[in-house]
């Protein structure tokens, strides 16, 4: 294929001086001809022949040649008024007929005559939809069709930055078709059914992470799960806890949890060793926040502690909190703690001084997400407030929600909560305006239990029994992505984890009506037929 420039529009543009060969194009030097100036003339330039076939009505009428004669007399804009007339005064099988002569002529491949750098700059226009259908319409606008640089730029053009296809014809090609099956699977569904991974006995999942092929599920029976996200197996048991997992982080395969007795553990998750005990807390670790190498742990003992993931020590202690840290987010730089005092702080770990304590909720803080520059937070207080990290004033309060706020997620400036009050809401933090609630006909029948963005696609799940996927630009829901037999007779989702092409949840119920189990959903289905072969 030829090499391919950017125009002065943007646009791809071709370099290079080559043109088509073969009989079946004409050179440039062909294309300079006098314009054809009648309809016969130009009839004469497609290599047809001046007669045409007639209509068999017997002898042409008497005055025909007059009649013509008297027509070619006129000027342009009366031929035109005539032509009108003419046709208005003609039935429906004659202007059939006109038709059938006409058209011919002015179905040119003109993509065939030109050189080919052309021709691919021309097709540069054509979404990647009309690509698909042209390369239907012959062997050489295949050809053209299926250029990788010109996939290549289709991709650019939505996003697509990986190419991880081994097409040899059109890897960019490939790849498009490939997101584009994806985004159809999530968006629209596929009838097979969910990958089931038993475990936990009757035991709540508490925590569930997910990275590459491994997912690992923590619960209240004191052990985490390590697991095959592609054969569905468990691939060990993580035990050594002696008390209820509440919290986990993951990072490729190293895994840190938290638990009711006191501790954190770092473990391996490729071979099961549990590597280091992280012993200085005085009571449950409810929450932490994993950043490179260090992991921040919040606990019930109203502290934060600075963790070494590598070696295992405590670098630093945070106190300040007057009860118990709930939840908590760390970028590298700065620490974000929540806490049932009311409270959010923002933390120098390296200093351990509390650099801001933003007072503005009347409850417990449950939920936090930050991005190093903002602070959200979501209280039981039902307002989700957001925060100016380095000042520590409140420059937004977001309010609509009835109950407390579980879980958020930010990204760009666009918030997206979960309620206890069944709703979903979408916000852009900079203007505090509700852009959408999730909500309806559709809408979750309990509380939201966990949130995910992807794809640009909003899951939540909920204690309804139900996984739901929404638009996140339009707020409109989708489908149901799961859906328990026991929903709305005790089963829950607890918790749901999603890569770009596969989702994870972790389901139940607190009664007995739905077993303790993981569901796997895949969505680049060829791609998961090619692992298990």
């Amino acid at each position: 294929t030829g090499k391919l420039d950017h125009g002065p529009d943007g646009r791809l543009f071709p370099s290079g001086k080559k043109h088509c060969k073969g009989s079946g194009y004409l050179s440039p030097s062909s294309l300079v001809q006098a314009p054809p100036t009648t309809f016969g003339d130009l009839r004469l330039a497609n290599g047809h022949s001046a007669q045409r076939r007639r209509v068999a009505s017997g002898p042409p009428p008497s005055g025909l040649q007059d009649w013509l004669h008297t027509f070619q007399t006129w000027s342009g804009p009366e031929r035109l008024l005539a032509l009108d007339e003419l046709i208005d005064r003609c039935e429906t099988n004659q202007v059939k007929h006109v038709m059938q002569v006409i058209e011919p002529q002015f179905q040119r491949d003109f993509i065939s005559l030109l050189p080919k750098e052309l021709a691919l700059y021309t097709l540069t226009f054509l979404t990647p939809k009309d690509l698909l259908m042209a390369a239907q319409t012959c062997r050489y606008w295949r050809i053209l069709a299926e250029d990788n640089l010109l996939w290549r730029e289709k991709c650019r053009e939505e996003g697509i930055s990986e190419n991880v296809a081994t097409s040899p014809v059109s890897p960019w090609k490939s790849s498009y078709i490939r997101q584009h099956r994806i985004e159809s699977n999530w968006r629209r569904g596929d009838a097979r059914e969910p990958m089931v991974l038993k475990g936990h006995d009757d035991h709540v999942i508490t925590c569930l992470q997910f990275s590459g092929n491994l997912i690992v599920s923590g619960s209240d029976d004191n052990t985490l799960k390590v697991w095959s996200a592609v054969t569905g197996k468990c691939l060990r048991t993580l035990s050594g806890h002696s008390g209820g997992v509440w919290c986990s982080q993951m990072a490729v395969a190293t895994v840190i949890s938290g638990s009711t007795d006191r501790t954190l553990r770092v473990w391996d998750a490729e071979s099961g060793e549990c590597t280091h005990t992280l012993y200085g807390h005085a009571s449950t670790v409810r929450c932490m926040h994993l950043h490179g190498n260090r992991v921040v742990s919040g606990s019930r003992d109203t502290t934060l502690r600075v963790w070494d993931v590598s070696t295992g020590r405590c670098e630093h202690v945070l106190t300040g909190h007057v009860a118990a840290v709930r939840c908590v987010q760390y970028d590298g730089r700065r620490v974000v703690s929540g806490g049932y005092d009311c409270m959010v702080k923002v933390w120098d770990p390296e200093t351990e001084a509390c650099l801001h304590t933003l007072q503005g909720h009347t409850n417990r803080v449950y939920s936090l997400q930050f991005d190093g520059v903002l602070v959200v937070s979501g209280s039981l207080d039902t307002s989700i407030r957001v925060w100016d990290a380095n000042t520590g004033g409140c420059v937004q309060t977001l309010t609509g929600h009835q109950s407390l706020t579980s879980g958020m997620e930010l990204r760009d400036n666009i918030l997206v909560s979960g309620n206890a009050d069944s709703t979903v809401r979408v916000w852009d933090v900079r203007t505090g305006q509700c852009l959408h609630t999730l909500q309806g006909p559709n809408k979750h029948g309990s509380a939201v239990t966990c949130l995910q963005f992807c794809r640009g696609l909003v899951l939540s799940s909920s204690d309804d029994g139900t996984v739901k996927l929404w638009d996140l630009r339009t707020g409109v829901w989708l489908r149901d992505v799961v859906a328990l037999q026991s929903r709305g007779s005790g089963g829950v989702v607890w918790r749901i984890r999603a890569s770009d092409t596969r989702l994870v949840c972790a389901a139940g119920s607190r009664n007995g009506t739905e077993e303790t189990k993981l569901l796997v959903l895949d969505f680049d289905l060829e791609d998961s037929r090619q692992e298990a072969d």
